[in-house]
């Protein structure tokens, strides 16, 4: 009996240890973007309103009902890639932030698994020098 406990513990010890590293890469942008957005919050709004094409009041009532900046992000770009309405994003944020993005997504009709999803969860277009916005066209002459 007591050889199965230590076994049992061993497998827990080491589920504990890789389980960080098994989700690694899954938006482990998040950090770095949260700084960024939080060292000049005028900019990080402007921006979130140029990218998604938002006026400043939804995108200051998104900012205050999120708890990071990187959730305004992922909740702007979820409404994007689903069509719904940014009250109906907001409400599954709400029931669903402590299950997950994936679970989020889903309840969305966005496929967790789609190339789309995948591409948010491994980087952001926020911060990058080539991020798309909408409405205006890219070096590409695609929008």
């Amino acid at each position: 009996m007591m050889k199965a406990s230590r076994t049992f513990g061993g497998v827990i010890a080491m589920l504990l240890l890789f389980a960080p590293i098994a989700t690694a890469g899954d938006f482990d942008w998040v950090r770095n973007f949260n700084v960024r957005a939080r060292a000049d919050s005028a900019a990080f709004k402007a921006r979130l309103a140029d990218r998604f094409g938002a006026d400043d009041a939804q995108v200051s009532a998104v900012i205050d009902d999120v708890s990071k900046p990187s959730d305004a992000y992922i909740v702007l770009r979820l409404e994007e890639m689903s069509g719904q309405p940014l009250d109906r994003v907001m409400a599954e944020y709400e029931y669903g932030r402590k299950k997950g993005w994936d679970v989020i997504a889903k309840r969305l009709g966005v496929r967790p698994g789609s190339k789309e999803f995948r591409a948010m969860k491994a980087g952001q277009d926020l911060f990058t020098e080539d991020a798309p916005r909408k409405g205006k066209e890219t070096a590409t002459g695609k929008p």
